[in-house]
């Protein structure tokens, strides 16, 4: 399974995704408005984002804004099977448990999923800690 670790802010433009089917790990370390988390939502289901776990802060508001923003790709007519987004949120577990649980657990029931995103919402970049947090959590680094 392919992971990738992606920085944003509302400073910063997003950046493109292509359109390959992926599973997102939205790690909100910082608080946003609404029209900007509702921006990445729609930037997300855009892009092929068919998984979302949203988890630190206002995560149940990050969950809605991607259900949202699936829904409105289609308006009123029924959403196909293999676009229907699925969303969790996670305010009370620990980053590890969401990072074990997006490699181990989220997956869509029509589509694979082999790509992982980790969607870092904060003022500044932990990347290396945060992947090594995502290797660790899917086994990889241990004895």
């Amino acid at each position: 399974m392919e992971f990738e670790y992606l920085h944003i802010t509302p400073a910063k433009a997003l950046p493109e995704l292509g359109n390959t089917p992926f599973r997102a790990v939205i790690i909100a370390d910082m608080t946003v408005d609404k029209v900007w988390r509702e921006k990445v939502a729609i930037w997300l289901v855009s892009s092929g984002c068919l998984y979302a776990l949203a988890w630190g802060a206002a995560c149940e508001a990050w969950h809605d804004a991607v259900d949202w923003a699936n829904i409105s790709v289609f308006g009123i007519a029924p959403i196909p099977d293999d676009h229907h987004v699925l969303t969790t949120w996670h305010p009370d577990e620990s980053l590890a448990e969401v990072l074990w649980f997006a490699g181990h657990c989220a997956s869509h029931p029509t589509v694979e999923l082999k790509e992982t995103r980790l969607i870092h919402v904060a003022e500044s970049a932990r990347r290396t800690e945060i992947l090594k947090a995502y290797r660790l959590s899917q086994g990889a680094g241990r004895d």
